[in-house]
Parts: structure tokens; C-alpha cells; sequence
């Protein structure tokens, strides 16, 4: 899919230009050839990292401006098509003036222009530090007893030259300072490789809370090598729940924390170990330890009717999406890519989803307007009376 980047944005940038052709075709073509060599820089970065042929922390750097400038083709494409449709429209209406109007060059400047400034305000949102956000969340199947348990989450923090040393050490101490019963970590909290990038996430050794820290793998950990991150996070207290269930017993009941592998295990960009998903083996396993709840962290919330089909799962925990992004681009894009679930809480037969927006961004796409990042605290509260 990423082999049709370049080819798609030469199209788009031919026909977003196409203005251009009324002061010189010399314009047109230095308009176009930059506007799709810009288009196409995100693959040609995410290659770049694939096969080391640039050491990851330029990579990173080069990517947050590659994300700004793609996002605003894109858009800048979309009100191309806008702006020829309503000029052929004005033409099969007997109103040639409109298309003449619309198709002068300065237009499709002055929209260029306000597009970077839009989206570079979103980048700017985007790396900006997550603030803590507390929600309830009712359960029907939580035991009373566990009625206000605080669960803090962090999702996608994508840990990098970008989202540094300095920014995860921000996000421990804001989460430490929510006072959270326990923590969970579902997945995609780095990129890049051990070598150079494990300062960025040596803070998280200092999350805190009275029953435990807990962590599943997301895409991201299989695209920057599973097996050679899986021993730093050991390393830091954070063992992978990668197809495993752990129960813990809260206030006189027994609650199971699980984790289950990405299906990034199946992709050719798998940098190498890792599992697949095996909920069936959790599910067993759950139910094999008593289970009274169970908290399942699966990172893709696109599996969520599948893993709802195994009935010892209460509440699932999901990130990935990054809430979406863009308000709009997260209903239209973000949510039908995964199954209909974008951010917040879904119910799913009987089992309970919520999607976090996440607590960082991905270098390559790191926009956000009108969904701000977050450590997510979810205070459970029970439907059930009191025994």
C-alpha cells in the first residue's frame, strides 16, 4: 500500500495545480514535481528507517515536518476536488464564469497557504504534553467491591527522539500524581531501535501504583524489533502480557490483568519476534485462574467483536487510533479502518471497550485538532448491588 504513495501524490499534485497551466506551464511543473516529492516524503522515510539506510533519530526529526506538509496536500486535494466540482458543475449550468472564477491561480494559493497554517497549528497540538483526563466508567459486570477503582492509562506514547527522555518523564510524573490503583500500558510505546532510543524511555521504571504496572505490545513494538524491546521493558519492571493472564486479588477479589499479541506479527515489516494474537489461550487462562474480572489489554480495537466473543473478558483497553486525530477525519477514516471504534467507550455484547486517544503520536503523523492527547483515568464504577 505504501509502494502507491509516490504514484498517488504525483496524480494529486498534477490535478491540485492544474491552475498554474494559465501563467506557464513552467509554474505548473516546479509546483507539481515539489508537491509531489513533498507528498510522497512520509514512505520514502518510513523506507528509510525500514532498511537503516538513515539512522532513526534523523528519520524522526525529518518525519514530524514531512507529517505537516503531507497532511496539507492531502487536504489541499480535497478542496481541489470541491473546487473542480463545482466549476463543472457552473459550466453544465450555463454559468462558464464560475469555473473561469474558481480556476484562477490565486485561489489554489491562498488555500495552500491557509492549509499549512491549519495544519501546522495541528502539529503543534500534537506534540504538545498530555493532560491527565479522570472518567467514569459503569460496568454492569464489576463486582461492587471494585466500585471506584482508578486504572491509568497509557496509550500510544510512541516514545522517540521526538516524544523524549523529557516527555516521558513528564507523563510518569502526571500519571503518578493522579494516584491510580493500578496503571496499564497498551502497547505502542516506542519507536526505533534499542541502541539509540532506550534513554527515551527509562523514566517509565518509575511508574507507580499499589497493584501494579501493566503492559501488552502494540504494532509498533513488532515494527522496531519485539524480541530486543521485550528485554528492555523486563528490564524495567513492564514484562510483556503478550497471550498471558495474570489475576491479582483487589480488595478481596480476583481480578486478571491480560495482554495479547498484535497482528503486526503477520506483516513483512515485522522487525522480528513476537507472537500472534491468541485471545482463545487468554480466555483459558483467565478461567482457569477464577477469574471474578478481567481486564484485557488488546491494542487494536478493530479485534474487539472477536475477543467480546470470549466471554471471560469484561473490560477491553485499546489504543492505536490516536483518538482519530482530526475531528471529521476521525469518523469518516479512522473509525471505518477499525471496525467503527475511533475513542471512548463502546459496548460489545457483552463486553465493555474503551479506546484511549492516546498519550503521545507517532512522528509521522503527529497532527491533532479538537483530540488532545491524554492519560486516560478511568474511576470503574459497579451496576451491581451489594451483596
Amino acid at each position: 500500500m505504501l509502494n502507491l504513495l509516490p504514484p498517488i501524490a504525483l496524480l494529486a499534485a498534477l490535478w491540485l495545480w492544474h491552475p498554474l497551466l494559465a501563467t506557464g506551464k513552467r509554474y505548473y511543473a516546479a509546483a507539481t514535481v515539489v508537491t509531489a516529492l513533498l507528498g510522497a516524503m512520509p514512505v520514502l522515510l518510513i523506507w528509510a528507517a525500514r532498511n537503516t539506510a538513515v539512522s532513526y533519530t534523523t528519520v524522526a526529526y525529518l518525519q514530524v515536518p514531512a507529517g505537516w506538509l503531507f497532511a496539507s496536500i492531502a487536504a489541499a486535494w480535497l478542496l481541489a476536488l470541491l473546487r473542480d466540482g463545482l466549476a463543472l458543475l457552473g459550466k453544465m449550468l450555463g454559468a462558464p464564469g464560475l469555473a473561469r472564477h474558481l480556476w484562477q491561480p490565486h485561489y489554489t494559493l491562498l488555500a495552500m497557504s491557509v492549509l499549512l497554517l491549519v495544519c501546522g497549528h495541528g502539529a503543534i497540538q500534537g506534540l504538545r504534553l498530555p493532560e491527565v483526563r479522570e472518567q467514569e466508567l459503569a460496568l454492569a459486570r464489576l463486582p461492587p467491591e471494585l466500585d471506584g477503582l482508578r486504572i491509568a492509562v497509557i496509550a500510544d506514547l510512541h516514545a522517540s527522539p521526538i516524544n523524549n527522555a523529557f516527555y516521558v518523564r513528564e507523563v510518569v510524573n502526571r500519571t503518578n500524581a493522579a494516584r491510580p490503583d493500578l496503571i496499564v500500558l497498551p502497547g505502542d510505546l516506542i519507536d526505533g531501535d534499542v541502541a539509540t532510543q532506550a534513554v527515551n524511555i527509562a523514566a517509565l521504571a518509575d511508574l507507580s501504583a499499589p497493584h501494579g504496572v501493566w503492559a501488552a505490545p502494540g504494532n509498533h513494538e513488532y515494527y522496531s524489533g519485539y524480541d530486543a524491546w521485550a528485554k528492555v521493558f523486563a528490564g524495567l519492571g513492564l514484562p510483556y502480557l503478550a497471550n498471558q493472564a495474570h489475576t491479582i486479588t483487589v480488595r478481596g477479589k480476583r481480578l486478571t490483568l491480560s495482554g495479547v499479541g498484535d497482528p503486526a506479527y503477520a506483516q513483512s515489516h515485522n522487525a522480528g519476534g513476537g507472537v500472534p494474537p491468541d485471545i482463545a489461550s487468554v480466555a483459558r487462562q483467565a478461567q482457569a485462574q477464577q477469574a471474578q474480572f478481567h481486564i484485557l489489554l488488546g491494542h487494536q480495537p478493530k479485534l474487539a467483536r472477536e475477543y467480546a466473543a470470549q466471554h471471560s473478558v469484561h473490560l477491553q483497553i485499546a489504543g492505536h487510533t490516536h483518538g482519530g486525530h482530526i475531528r471529521g477525519f476521525d469518523r469518516w477514516v479512522v473509525a471505518p479502518a477499525n471496525n467503527g471504534f475511533v475513542r471512548g467507550r463502546y459496548d460489545v455484547g457483552d463486553m465493555v471497550l474503551f479506546v484511549s486517544s492516546g498519550a503521545g503520536l507517532w512522528a509521522g503523523f503527529t497532527l491533532r485538532l479538537g483530540v488532545p492527547a491524554a492519560i486516560d483515568v478511568l474511576v470503574l464504577r459497579s451496576q451491581q448491588s451489594p451483596e
